[in-house]
């Protein structure tokens, strides 16, 4: 219980602190403006937009499912990736993270281990992807510098970002890479550190980690990792797009390669816990606008608040349609996600 108090309010204080550091400096009054100035098609075009990432990511985690049980249902994997965005919208913790892949497992009789060790992968994938194009980003300013018109601080602080999210992926590969190639290793290690335990609960951690490392198995085939890399990059060109077309809908035009730096700040942003991605999200958003496109305070908190409406309200919408489908309780998964954690 008191584990759970600490945890919530570490949460809540990180979520204050970035909302002031969001918030700071702003004209209310031109915030409002900002908040309906915007052009109605493509705003329209926006919200149609939202679920593109949920069809992309759906078809490239089809790669890392097959490898357990072959023919798992498209809808389900539309329908997971929707509840877990749900949910991760709407608690703190990142509790989806837990609750899509637990989703799909019960959907379709696979195992909890093996679906919770592909989104690791996921996740893993979309660092590196996100470094991929910043890199590309970066390299291109030694081209075309005249297109790269921000303070040099800008491109310094990128530059120190996509360094520390570089180091990250690369670890991580590693870790993973390590895991599954070295599977009996890594578990006779387990097993010596799960000593002190009951017998009962060292098994069931030692079968649900066999279970995730099993989520690791599409390694062994270069096919499928060399095509989930190319659909990873789908993937966020596909955000990178929502992005852009939400820049239009502000009759801000700017190339799209532009856009790289910003996608990449508000997925560090939308990365910490903080519940519905407040805080977090906003600020990085409000960095990447302000420090890039010379954006001025009061638009970027508006343009912020606004995309971020419209994704959650998009998504929940979707999450709920589906979870009433299912006669799911959207606390049932929450409470999934607890227990594991």
């Amino acid at each position: 219980m008191k584990k759970n108090v600490y945890r919530l309010g570490t949460i809540l204080l990180l979520t204050l602190v970035f909302l002031y550091f969001f918030f700071r400096k702003v004209e209310w009054k031109e915030v409002l403006n900002n908040l309906v100035d915007i052009d109605f098609k493509f705003f329209i075009l926006l919200i149609l937009l939202v679920p593109l990432h949920f069809v992309t990511r759906s078809i490239r985690w089809d790669f890392l499912l097959k490898h357990e049980k072959r023919g798992i249902k498209f809808y389900n994997r539309f329908a997971a990736n929707a509840v877990g965005f749900t949910v991760t919208f709407l608690f703190p913790g990142r509790l989806g993270e837990v609750a899509k892949p637990f989703y799909l497992a019960q959907k379709e009789k696979v195992s909890r281990g093996f679906t919770l060790g592909t989104i690791v992968v996921e996740r893993i994938f979309d660092l590196f992807t996100m470094c991929c194009l910043l890199g590309l980003f970066m390299l291109s300013r030694l081209f075309f510098p005249a297109y790269f018109r921000a303070p040099e601080e800008a491109y310094s602080n990128l530059q120190m970002w996509g360094i520390i999210g570089s180091a990250l992926a690369f670890l991580l590969l590693v870790v993973s890479f390590s895991l599954y190639f070295f599977r009996e290793r890594t578990l006779s290690v387990l097993s010596f550190l799960l000593r002190p335990f009951p017998e009962k609960v060292s098994q069931s951690i030692i079968k649900a980690s066999l279970s995730f490392i099993q989520g690791l198995k599409f390694f062994h085939s270069v096919g499928d990792l060399l095509a989930y890399i190319m659909l990873s990059f789908v993937v966020w060109i596909g955000i990178i797009f929502f992005y852009w077309i939400f820049f239009l809908a502000y009759n801000l035009s700017v190339p799209f390669y532009i856009l790289f730096p910003y996608v990449f700040f508000t997925m560090v942003g939308a990365s910490i816990p903080t519940p519905g991605m407040v805080g977090g999200f906003h600020y990085f958003s409000k960095l990447g606008l302000t420090s890039f496109f010379n954006i001025g305070t009061n638009l970027a908190v508006g343009m912020t608040i606004v995309v971020h409406a419209v994704q959650l309200m998009v998504t929940c919408l979707i999450g709920y349609v589906i979870l009433w489908k299912e006669g799911i309780s959207l606390f049932q998964l929450r409470k999934i996600g607890e227990d594991v954690k």
